[in-house]
């Protein structure tokens, strides 16, 4: 959460485990398999789509916080306001330009997501924006152009849009389309979606599919489906929620306790319910007007109700809209007395927080004036307190135990217990029967809307969840006759719940929570003329220059905190004065209260440095309780007073208290203390001071922190976070080995570390980048340093099962050494390198998944041979790339051109999906340097902390071997052929160069891309490793380096040759035909010759060679006739055929077998 962080309003990262969450929960709505479930869901922004707002609000989900931004970084609100000293000329200019980028920047986007890839066509002025959002979504097929493409360009640009467009819909049948938003919905009319641009464009012909979208397609809306995914929380919509909606909440409580404390202790009594409530009802009426719903009813409702009136009658029948001017704070108590109390509800309009409270009229104690009084009445406000306190307890209890059970009933079973036991514990069983059955605790989840979803469905689990507990017409059993009133209490919290395995395979749950309406105060109370008058006598004391019972003035009136260990109290700010013998302090909401040397047992002073802040720990008797204000007793009996630091109050007590303290005769004991010698409740209040004190700058108001003092508050709420980013991926379990990494503590520090006998080392790549060269280099420099085994599969595709049997039969052979062996394992083709990882990590035997770990994985990336066209990219670029599994990335083409546009963009987008990798550059795989080879055979990296967490919250599943690559939508076959014979080098390179692939986005059957495998020529006898890229033209000819005999391991057969091609619809017939070609052709017998099939040119050959003569005519010489011509054929027809015959004698004794026979 930390990168999620806002400042000055804008976010400082994207956070690609949400992004790539959320793409899967979009995707799992396409994977019910039933008739209402499409192949895709359409999304296409700007005017290709009438700025349809559905699309528009599943663009901002995926792309969060996109839509937020300002592409100029004009603060336009402050233009707006006229602060910036801009004209009204300059600034419509800016906001024209604004508009104008922003609608070009963000609107011209496609996006069509299906079940295991996403299509996603975008614009090289928007690609840059997209990218950090796009780069870790699995399978992804991306349209763009270059910018060189694109320049200048126009009507290219569209027909490409629209190709793309077709290409996209290739096999589906049905498609899903957000037609409208939760606020503004819409009845779907399919013919409305056919009236897009875009979607009229399809029917082009030529360039489009021919036809119109709905006649070829069925349309469905998947509107609701998607409203549900939206209300999910995660790390980033919690985080807007804390930021955003929790600000603007806790704001509605600032304007409250605004209109609260303008009232004196005298017009206060004049306060009606709708006065005090209008804060709460403009906010609701406010929100629920600006949305277009239909339905405007939400099951809470904000509400203010004063003493009386708060019974259960009037909270079910209270109404926002028509609020009581009648009912004030003097006629709403008993027998038309005045109010002790309050109730009131605060209620977001369109999100899911609510909270209630219970506020009072008056104070619970009387200031110590130095007479200790032997029977306190117990008033209304203090029994009222002290039942608000025991719902208080239970609500908190309640919580608890639903955070940890996931169940409703236990956590109701658990809230009344603790309710009941608290007022037991306060002598006031006599109401626990009373009340009992009336009182009601319960939870529910409510949704982004504000809705209540019931805790049964399974989609709660990710909503912020209300419990609430109301104890509803109180009797007064004082006055033995009449109704106080009720009391209710609710918080709104988020659990967060993860499952653990653990190393016998059994299953645990660890589990947290955040109560996120902790900020506003649990109690408050608002003095009475009564209240004031007991305060304005002790106030008194202060001038006169000594006090019977606390001595001798010794400071002013100075600014301090005054805070206790419980549920009720918050840090409030008031005013503190020292006496030779006690302190009093002067607290804004309670009054005046005085601590004397006869009720304080022990002081402890502890100042850790000069800045920080200073605490005074007094801990009390019994006897002061009646004395102290309701929300102050703690259990340990204990008060922290906060100095700050560099203040004249902490300056005046080192000068002026200390050392009247520390004197016998004043009857206090005071000592100065380290952090050793406090108590762990101690340092717990010390802490949460100090994080005040850090967060107040400039001061906050005195009544309702704000957000920065709400974490300083909740010193656990960074754990909180920190455990909901890897709860919210999914329910799937945490390996209990791997927490000392997720979870950095003293008690998990050195809980994940592994002792095996084999280290394995990944290399993976596209074909054609060069991966079997680097695995080359890696064999010839460690051929000597110690064992090496190398793992380089035959076939085109890669076997789980195979490589299991591999690792085992090689753990076999070296059953009798003690030295580690290192295992090199060369991904085939178009692999997954996360598959390799998982059948690596997840071997069916258990004995041989302890001995092995994977120490690095390592992807070889070479521009030239990762596109198609544009920056369409072959199958699995990104995913050989994938974070927290690859720790390098050796770019092994245009390495001597760094700044080839090409290679730039290579680089933009590995460094997008995986910014943590290392990256290298060797051509051709050639690594020679020895601390890039370290890095490629490390025994560590994989297993780094930052890399299990990413693989934790980017791969729910894989520490299970159960997370699913998926596939892309482009299928390219790999025929992989073996033959014994040598080729001929001239005809292979000659054949290979005359292959042109379809570039096109939609591939040509029996299209070859890369030609791969190891053969020999009839010009070495050493097995050769060739490599040829059809669309760079780029060929690799080299010697077969890893048949080394140091190699150890079971090998392949050295002298079986074979080739694979990566293609389009490719047949092995076909390419045994291409590979014949290859090398020398057997000669053909010849046919016998005839009269009929002599050339004109052999019976000239016959005339002129057997019977020529001359003779002159006068003009010129010329040629005798001869009588005899026929004779002469035979003659030739005779012999030329005995030669043939010898020919075809000597060619049936010539044994020349087929490249294919055994």
């Amino acid at each position: 959460m930390a990168s999620l962080r806002r400042a000055n309003g804008e976010y400082s990262g994207v956070n690609p485990a949400v992004s790539c969450c959320r793409l899967r929960e979009i995707q799992s709505l396409l994977r019910d398999h039933g008739a209402k479930t499409p192949d895709g869901i359409l999304c296409t922004l700007g005017i290709e789509s009438s700025y349809n707002e559905g699309c528009r609000e599943l663009a901002k989900y995926l792309f969060y916080g996109l839509y937020e931004k300002n592409p100029l970084n004009l603060d336009l609100q402050l233009m707006l306001d006229g602060r910036s000293g801009i004209s009204l000329t300059v600034l419509f200019s800016y906001l024209v330009i604004f508009v104008l980028i922003y609608t070009y920047l963000f609107s011209d986007i496609i996006l069509l997501i299906k079940s295991e890839c996403v299509h996603l066509y975008c614009t090289p002025m928007n690609y840059s924006y997209l990218l950090p959002y796009v780069s870790h979504w699995r399978n992804l097929h991306l349209y763009c152009m270059t910018e060189a493409e694109s320049e200048d360009h126009e009507e290219a640009a569209e027909e490409f849009k629209i190709s793309s467009f077709v290409r996209m819909v290739e096999g589906c049948v049905s498609i899903g389309v957000p037609f409208s938003t939760f606020c503004h919905i819409q009845n779907f009319d399919m013919f409305m979606v056919e009236k897009w641009p875009l979607i009229k464009a399809f029917a082009l012909d030529g360039i489009g599919g021919g036809s119109f979208f709905t006649l070829k397609y069925k349309l469905m809306d998947m509107s609701e489906r998607l409203w549900q995914v939206y209300s999910r929380l995660d790390p980033v919509s919690l985080d807007n929620l804390i930021t955003e909606d929790l600000t603007n909440f806790e704001k509605q409580w600032s304007s409250f306790f605004s209109i609260m404390d303008q009232e004196s202790h005298l017009s206060i009594l004049e306060l009606s319910e709708a006065q005090a409530g209008a804060a709460f009802r403009l906010y609701y009426s406010h929100g629920t007007s600006s949305s277009d719903m239909t339905d405007k009813s939400k099951e809470q409702k904000p509400f203010v109700l004063f003493g009386g009136h708060s019974s259960l009658e009037d909270l079910e029948s209270h109404s926002c809209n028509f609020p009581s001017e009648s009912h004030q704070v003097r006629n709403t108590g008993p027998r038309a007395s005045a109010a002790k109390h309050m109730v009131l509800q605060c209620v977001s309009p369109k999100g899911p927080l609510a909270c209630s409270r219970t506020y009072f009229f008056g104070t619970t104690h009387m200031p110590y004036l130095g007479i200790q009084t032997s029977n306190h009445q117990s008033t209304e406000v203090l029994l009222m307190s002290e039942i608000y306190s025991a719902v208080i307890e239970a609500v908190l209890t309640g919580i608890k135990c639903y955070a940890i059970t996931l169940s409703a009933s236990k956590a109701k079973d658990v809230a009344d217990h603790t309710f009941l036991g608290v007022l037991d514990s306060m002598n006031l069983s006599h109401y626990c029967n009373i009340i009992k059955s009336t009182c009601e605790f319960k939870i529910h989840a409510v949704n982004k809307q504000g809705r209540i979803v019931p805790l049964s469905h399974p989609k709660s689990r990710y909503l912020i969840k209300t419990a609430s507990f109301i104890v509803p017409n109180i009797p007064d059993l004082q006055m033995g006759a009449g109704n106080l009133g009720s009391l209710v209490f609710s918080e709104c919290f988020l659990e967060s719940s993860i499952n653990i395995q653990h190393k016998d395979g059994s299953v645990s749950t660890d589990s947290c929570f955040t109560i996120l309406t902790s900020t506003v105060p649990r109690y408050a109370c608002w003095l009475l003329e009564a209240d004031v008058k007991l305060s304005e006598q002790a106030l008194h004391l202060t001038k006169k220059k000594e006090s019977p019972f606390l001595g001798a003035v010794l400071t002013q009136a100075d600014s301090a905190f005054v805070f206790t260990n419980n549920q009720l109290c918050t840090p409030d700010e008031g005013k503190i004065i020292f006496f030779s013998g006690g302190l009093m302090f002067i607290h804004p909401q309670s009054g005046c209260f005085t601590l004397s040397s006869e009720h304080i047992s022990s002081l402890k002073f502890y100042h850790p440095d000069s800045n920080g802040v200073a605490s005074l720990f007094v801990e009390y008797e019994n006897t002061l309780l009646p004395y102290l204000p309701f929300p102050l007793h703690g259990s340990d009996q204990c008060l922290v007073f906060a100095l700050q630091p560099s203040s004249r109050c902490l300056g005046g007590f080192y000068s002026m208290v200390l050392p009247v303290w520390r004197n016998s005769e004043s009857g206090l004991v005071i000592e100065t203390v380290d952090q050793e010698q406090l108590i762990s409740t101690q340092i717990n209040m010390h802490t949460r001071l100090q994080k005040l004190h850090n967060s107040q700058e400039p001061p906050v108001a005195k009544r309702v922190p704000s957000l920065k003092s709400f974490y300083s508050r909740l010193p656990e709420q960074d754990m909180f976070l920190q455990h909901f980013s890897l709860s919210s991926i999914g329910e799937e379990p945490i390996l209990y080995d791997h927490l000392g990494a997720l979870f950095p503590s003293a008690e998990f520090t050195n809980a994940f570390s592994i002792d095996t006998k084999m280290v394995i080392t990944i290399i993976s790549g596209l074909p054609g980048s060069h991966k079997e060269r680097l695995c080359s280099s890696v064999v010839q420099l460690h051929k000597d340093s110690g064992q090496l085994v190398l793992y380089e599969p035959t076939m085109s595709s890669f076997s789980a099962a195979d490589l299991h049997q591999f690792v085992s039969r090689t753990l076999n052979n070296l059953s009798g050494t003690e030295d580690k062996t290192r295992l090199l394992v060369l991904s085939p083709g178009y692999t997954d390198v996360l598959d390799v990882v998982q059948a690596v990590l997840f071997h069916p035997d258990p004995i041989v998944r302890a001995s092995v770990k994977v120490g690095a994985v390592t992807a070889c990336v070479d521009p030239l041979s990762s596109f198609l066209e544009h920056r369409f990219a072959f199958p699995k670029l990104l995913e050989q790339c994938s974070q927290g599994v690859v720790s390098t990335v050796v770019f092994t083409g245009l390495t001597a051109e760094w700044k080839h546009p090409l290679m730039q963009h290579v680089q933009q987008l590995v460094r997008a999906a995986n910014p943590s990798a290392a990256c290298i550059q060797a051509e051709r795989g050639a690594v020679w340097r020895s601390e890039e080879m370290n890095q490629i055979l490390s025994d560590s990296c994989f297993n780094e902390p930052q890399m299990l967490r990413a693989r934790y919250v980017l791969y729910p599943g894989w520490c299970k071997g159960q997370f699913s690559t998926g596939s892309g939508s482009l299928f390219l076959t790999q025929p992989h052929v073996a033959f014994n014979r040598p080729l001929e080098r001239p005809l292979f390179v000659a054949r290979c160069e005359a292959l042109k692939p379809s570039v096109g986005l939609s591939a040509i059957q029996g299209s070859v891309y890369t030609i791969c495998g190891k053969v020999k020529f009839s010009d070495t006898d050493e097995m050769t490793q060739v490599t040829y890229n059809t669309v760079s033209g780029n060929m690799t000819i080299v010697p077969d380096l890893s048949a080394d005999p140091m190699t150890l391991g079971p090998q392949t057969d050295k002298t079986s040759c074979f080739v694979i091609f990566y293609g389009v619809g490719l047949t092995e017939d076909g390419l045994k035909d291409w590979l014949r070609l290859c090398v020398k052709q057997r000669p053909t017998k010849k046919a016998r010759k005839t009269k009929n099939n002599l050339s004109p040119e052999e019976i000239k050959s016959i005339y002129l060679t057997q019977h020529q003569a001359y003779s002159f005519n006068c003009y010129q010489y010329g040629p005798k006739t001869n009588p005899n011509m026929d004779d002469l054929i035979e003659e030739y027809l005779t012999e030329a055929n005995k030669e043939i015959e010898l020919f075809n004698q000597q060619l049936e004794l010539q044994d020349q077998p087929d490249l294919f026979d055994l």
